[in-house]
């Protein structure tokens, strides 16, 4: 079947026994799925379209145009790639989109008729729909033989004016979108003895005191009044300098336009000579009356007047040529007073926002809008100093590029409050003090019942928490991460030899959030983490605590393992197979681990270095550790792939292309710093060749730092004093596997995985074509020697191959497809916890996949979904009586899974794993696989997440070649295809994300983020959620014309453009203009884009219009027999008067 924008999407149906348990459903009826996408009724069933997008966020990318409705008090902004954005009060934002994603050039609303027009860089014009939710095109006309320049729409008027690059200017009847006869030639507009050609129509309007009379720019520097009635030009005005725009006086006796050499020269309509005034804003008058030296361009000037001051003359650009480097400005000029309003980013366009519609009264304008390319900004004229107001539109994404993303439904309630409160302390003053003026507009009445949080990270360190909730937007709370560092210096030898990345050496790379204990961990893409933990106290951390890990393997020639992974003892390295150094530093200061060889190479140097001074941390989130990965042997860490958290444990871990290291944030120890191959033990089923090591500033394999002796003591000793801690010596020593911490780790290779989940790096410039081979089959990896960690899963359960009890467990998965587990032995909670050391085992491998591991999840044996294990979060800096319940808090979560002890049902958990290419179910803990679905083979998948629904779990994935899919849980039974986006930019890969009750999102463009949903239920409350646009609003009386005018003339005239432009006197236009395409909308359109509950209203209106249509049309005719029975009846009535007094002979 095909959604509404014809798009395949292949549909699965579930059988209705679907309360059976599910593993026993499964295996009785093949088609039982608990389906997120659609939701059977007997004989009946609703598809959603996953192309429907809730809402886009953010500011529109690339803006070209826009428009204001001052009744309405909307506002509209079209962009380059077809793209409309629609803005009423905070909370009311639309996004429609033209087919044909061509430019758009101009904009025209019909004022306080819900309508807008949009002229196209194709040479087409739409009539958009507002009056509904999603609005819609009604009409559409594309011309064919002449490019459209400028548009204009007078105010309460149904013909619209269309300029065009041959000077020509075509009438267009907004309500049957046809075109007029009327057409104003350019060789009439200008002198019969000119011989050049005016160029470009730019500008056209009509007169604000005469309807009749219509101005018309040219770009060449020709000005003409045109007549209307009389088809003549009245005045023709020429300046020696190309006009960019042309704006009225409200009394209709001055216009002013604004020149390429950045002057304004305003003219009286009645004296054509020359201009009765120009004026250089911005540039240097000569004092021997010389013309002034020429400025930069006036691209645009309007003229508002005041009835009790002077007027105001707004304008863009005009500034001087010797201002090199100076910002864009946009230029108030109020009486005798003239300001300069310098703006981050090049205007595109400005709109006066006025008290009147109306052009012929005094405008009275109180505000600018200004679209500049990455910012909308507002200014208040009202207020000294011109104050800009406070934006509530979340138009601040793209404040610094984003780097990634995560996506976070159903979080806890007092989570949001939170984030306001101490966030609402980090906003700006100075911003006026009145209210947003861009006020129209109504909320949806529909709700979500979840709150949803979206994180993003962005390239210059700053991470930013967004409100979500229902289909709104709007940043809670703002943390820079890079005042943990000290400032970069000039000096550009140090840099070279430090830094991984030559900009943005503080971008966000990976996050990891739990909502539930507020706990969040970073990691940058130079190599460093940073764990912050929540607190609505401010305090002062006199020295940040530190731990440097040494996360590199140095190359030596070591023979490979035997093929299949044999075994033996291996002997262990000496000593000097690696430099020994200390993995961690800590308070009181942070000395230098710098040593430098004798041909100067770098060693034990982190990319970043921590701030040393004392670091005042506001309410929010504060830093508990930092850990950095640092350069060995003069090669540089290389950058972190994967990222997980777990506040129970107090665990972090992290991996990268080399291996993987456990932090313990509670104790300030690393825990665990393997390679990935010594995870394998003596059981490597991979043969692995040696390569040569990687030049300088590449990342580059080599032994792990484990070293043994005091080296390996003072690495992992915990930086606060008095405190016990073991060297992985030690820690090995617990374990009955010794062997296997010490393996050859062999040179570097290429990664398989072209995006690895969660780490791509944002930075990197990799083939956006994905076009390579994505064959990741055993034979084809057997000699690959590097072997990244791609994600990470912390659990209770079963740490081994028939383990009766379960336990605390991190597994890890790799690019090759590989799933392992490590067991971790905790202390008990409470004080015990801080004393006593975290004992990591690794315990040996659980699956194999195709092509790298995306997400692992785990399952009990009703197939409920296994959260991992958290801490509620409690108040770090709490004393007295908040210290006790802190205590409490920090007590483990118990976790409510034991083993069944049922004879039927013998496995007790199931491990969910998705790689690129297939999904497996393994049962635990015998480790059976018992469900294997292949996802693809012609793709690969990009992202991959367990995720709750309201009635049950799925797998979500979404592949390269842009399809999204869903599985059912734990049968791996597809539930949902859809081709829904194809892949064409390594930004969507890099932060699509899937969360909890059907919610997902991407980033569509450097500025907005794209909502989709896969939900029915989300789908069937959409329509109400989203809010209106339009709302009937009285228009505003017209300006009275007063007792004088009235009597003498002078006020405004009118003008009866139905007869003028119609077709009885202006004739029809020529058939290969322009061609009328009629809109998708209509009761047509709406008939088929009804669906769900939503739309038996939607049926139940339209049956209402019909019958209405119906009856009016019935009326009409009633109405027209009864008009033609009367007048039957006075002519038969005239007739009988006429011949009631003659004979018959004399008829």
């Amino acid at each position: 079947m095909f959604n509404q924008c014809g798009k395949r999407i292949k549909m699965y149906f579930f059988h209705p026994t679907f309360n059976l348990n599910p593993m026993i459903r499964e295996r009785l009826f093949p088609l039982t799925l608990i389906s997120i996408c659609c939701f059977l009724i007997p004989h009946c069933f609703a598809a959603i379209s996953l192309d429907a997008q809730t809402v886009r966020h953010g500011f529109p990318y690339q803006p070209s145009s826009m428009a204001h409705d001052p009744v309405q008090k909307i506002l509209a902004i079209g962009t380059q790639s077809g793209a409309l954005r629609l803005f009423g009060r905070p909370g009311v934002e639309c996004y429609c989109q033209h087919e044909s994603g061509a430019a758009v050039i101009s904009l025209q609303f019909l004022i306080n008729e819900g309508a807008l027009v949009s002229a196209l860089a194709d040479d087409s014009v739409h009539l958009w729909n507002l009056r509904q939710r999603r609005p819609a095109i009604l009409h559409s006309l594309k011309f064919n033989r002449e490019r459209i320049t400028f548009v204009h729409l007078p105010f309460q008027s149904k013909w619209l004016y269309i300029g065009t690059e041959k000077g020509n200017i075509h009438i267009v009847n907004v309500e049957s979108f046809t075109l007029s006869g009327y057409v104003i030639m350019w060789n009439k507009a200008i002198e019969l003895s000119s011989k050049a050609h005016p160029g470009p129509v730019v500008h056209i309007s009509d007169n604000p005191m005469d309807e009749g009379k219509l101005i018309i720019g040219y770009e060449a520097g020709i000005v003409v009044l045109w007549d209307l009635k009389s088809k003549k030009a009245d005045y023709r005005y020429t300046y020696d300098e190309a006009i960019h725009s042309v704006a009225w006086h409200h009394e209709g006796k001055q216009f002013i336009c604004s020149h390429s050499d950045g002057t304004l020269t305003i003219w009286n309509i009645k004296g054509q000579g020359k201009p009765f005034q120009t004026i250089t804003p911005h540039g240097k008058q000569p004092k021997d009356g010389k013309k002034p030296e020429p400025c930069k361009p006036i691209l645009k000037v309007e003229y508002k007047t005041t009835r009790l001051g002077d007027p105001f003359m707004i304008l863009s650009g005009g500034l001087s040529y010797d201002t090199v480097g100076r910002r864009p400005c946009l230029t108030v000029m109020h009486g005798k007073s003239t300001a300069v309003l310098e703006m981050d980013y090049p205007i595109v366009d400005f709109l006066t926002l006025c008290e009147t519609p109306y052009s012929n009264d005094f405008q009275e304008p109180y505000a600018v809008v200004v679209l500049l390319e990455k910012d909308l900004v507002v200014i208040d004229l009202a207020q000294n100093g011109y104050p800009i107001f406070e934006n509530p539109y979340p138009l601040t994404i793209h404040e610094s590029p984003v780097t990634c993303c995560e996506y976070f439904a159903d979080c806890p309630v007092d989570l949001i409050p939170a984030l306001y409160s101490v966030g609402s302390r980090q906003k700006r003053q100075g911003y006026s003090k009145k209210e947003w003026p861009i006020s129209g507009g109504n909320w949806g009445l529909g709700t979500q019942s979840y709150p949803e949080i979206i994180i993003t990270g962005h390239a210059d360190g700053t991470v930013k928490f967004w409100d979500a909730s229902a289909i709104m937007l709007q940043v809670l709370y703002k943390l820079k991460t890079a005042k943990v560092f000290e400032k970069s210096r000039n000096n550009k030898e140090d840099k070279q030899n430090t830094e991984i990345v030559e900009e943005d050496p503080f971008a966000i790379q990976i996050m990891a959030w739990c909502p539930e204990s507020r706990m969040l961990c970073v990691a940058g893409v130079s190599a460093n983490l940073i764990i912050y933990r929540f607190s609505k106290q401010e305090i002062t951390t006199e020295v940040v605590q530190l731990l440097e890990v040494r996360l590199q393997y140095e190359v030596n020639d070591m023979e490979s393992p035997p093929e299949g992974g044999g075994g033996g003892d291996r002997d262990l390295p000496t000593p000097g197979a690696a430099s020994p150094s200390p993995q961690t530093t800590g308070p009181p200061t942070h000395p230098s681990t710098s040593s430098n060889s004798s041909d100067g190479v770098r060693d034990n140097v982190p990319c970043l270095k921590v701030r040393s001074t004392p670091l005042k941390q506001s309410s929010g989130y504060q830093v508990e550790l930092v850990v950095q990965l640092v350069w060995v042997s003069g090669e540089p860490p290389q950058q972190i792939t994967s990222l997980a958290l777990n506040s129970s444990y107090g665990l972090i871990v992290f991996g990268n292309s080399n291996g993987l290291a456990v932090v313990d944030y509670l104790q300030k120890t690393v825990l665990l710093n393997l390679g990935t191959v010594e995870l394998y033990g003596s059981n490597d089923p991979y043969q692995r060749q040696a390569r040569s090591p990687r030049k300088a500033r590449q990342p580059a394999g080599g032994l792990c730092d484990i070293n043994e002796g005091s080296a390996s003591e003072d690495r992992c000793k915990s930086p606060t004093s008095g405190k016990l801690s073991f060297s992985m010596l030690e820690l090995c020593v617990f374990s009955t596997c010794v062997r296997m911490l010490y393996l050859s780790v062999l040179s570097s290779t290429v990664l398989l995985s072209v995006c690895p989940p969660r780490g791509a790096n944002p930075l990197d410039h990799r083939d956006n074509s994905f076009s390579r081979s994505r064959s990741s089959s055993v034979t084809s990896i057997d000699k690959e020697a590097r072997e990244a960690i791609t994600s990470f899963h912390f659990c209770e359960t079963f740490a081994r191959k028939g383990d009766s009890a379960i336990t605390p467990c991190l597994y890890v998965g790799t690019s090759l497809g590989t799933v392992l587990a490590v067991a971790l032995n905790l202390p008990p909670a409470g004080e015990q916890r801080l004393l006593q050391p975290v004992i990591v085992l690794p315990s040996g491998t659980l699956a194999r996949l195709k092509g790298s591991i995306l997400r692992m999840a785990f399952l009990d044996n009703t197939g409920t979904f296994l959260p991992p294990a958290f801490e509620t979060w409690y108040e770090p800096n709490a004393a007295g009586a908040d210290s006790e319940e802190r205590d409490k808090a920090r007590k483990r979560r118990p976790v409510s899974v034991s083993p069944s002890t049922s004879q039927e049902l013998q496995e007790s958990q199931y491990a969910v794993v998705c790689s690129e290419k297939q999904a497996k179910v393994i049962a635990l803990p015998s480790q059976n696989c018992i469900f294997k679905h292949s996802i693809t083979e012609t793709s690969f998948v990009l992202r991959a997440d367990v995720v709750q629904m309201n009635i049950g779990n799925c797998v979500a994935c979404f592949c390269a070649n842009g399809h999204i899919m869903t599985l059912s849980l734990p049968g791996l039974r597809p539930l949902l295809d859809v081709n829904y986006l194809p892949l064409t930019d390594m930004r969507i890969a890099r932060t699509f994300c899937f969360t909890n009750l059907g919610q997902a999102m991407y980033l569509t463009s450097p500025t907005e983020i794209q909502r989709i949903t896969y939900s029915q239920e989300t789908c069937e409350n959409l329509q109400e959620m989203l809010g209106e646009l339009f709302t009937p609003v009285e228009t505003p009386e017209a300006p009275n014309r007063g007792f004088f005018k009235g009597l003498f003339g002078g006020g405004a005239t009118s003008l009866d453009r139905e007869e003028l432009f119609g077709e009885t006197q202006a004739g029809k236009a020529s058939r290969g203009l322009a061609q009328h395409i009629p809109g998708p909308q209509g009761l047509e359109g709406m008939k088929g884009a009804a669906s769900g509950v939503v739309a038996d209203l939607a049926r139940a209106r339209i049956a209402l219009d019909e019958r209405g249509q119906k009856l009016g049309e019935l009326d009409e005719r009633t109405a027209a027999m009864l008009a033609s029975a009367d007048s039957f009846g006075k002519h038969a009535h005239d007739m009988m008067l006429k011949c009631k007094d003659k004979k018959w002979y004399q008829f």
